[in-house]
């Protein structure tokens, strides 16, 4: 085993990460990391100025979000997630707007775990 893995006591950085995230509940933590994935997705789906799209990003972090989220909800409760679905289904609502090509009801990203996506009526 080398020397230098990233979670030796001997790692400074380490010890300095495990302590701030020992001062952290859970909730907290699962939102940080839940946040930086809508913030990502965000940036993939090109609504950051200078940003392009990359919709084939995009679908993933989705997915990936929409699983963090149907997992956590149960041990958030829903004080703490229904904004993190709130701002999942935005990110849906937005890559549908953007694709070319539309999934079928049901079957767009992150729709296995959060039911279909509509968009509003024009």
């Amino acid at each position: 085993m080398s020397d230098n893995l990233p979670n030796s006591v001997d790692n400074p950085e380490s010890v300095t990460a495990a302590r701030d995230l020992s001062a952290l509940s859970s909730v907290e933590i699962l939102s940080l990391h839940a946040v930086d994935l809508m913030t990502a997705t965000a940036v993939k789906l090109g609504l950051f100025e200078g940003t392009e799209p990359d919709l084939a990003e995009a679908r993933i972090l989705i997915q990936a979000l929409a699983g963090f989220v149907d997992a956590a909800a149960p041990e958030l409760g829903s004080h703490h997630a229904a904004p993190l679905r709130d701002g999942l289904q935005t990110l849906q609502r937005s890559f549908k707007e953007q694709s070319p090509i539309q999934d079928a009801a049901g079957a767009g990203p992150g729709e296995k775990y959060t039911g279909p996506v509509y968009l509003p009526a024009t």
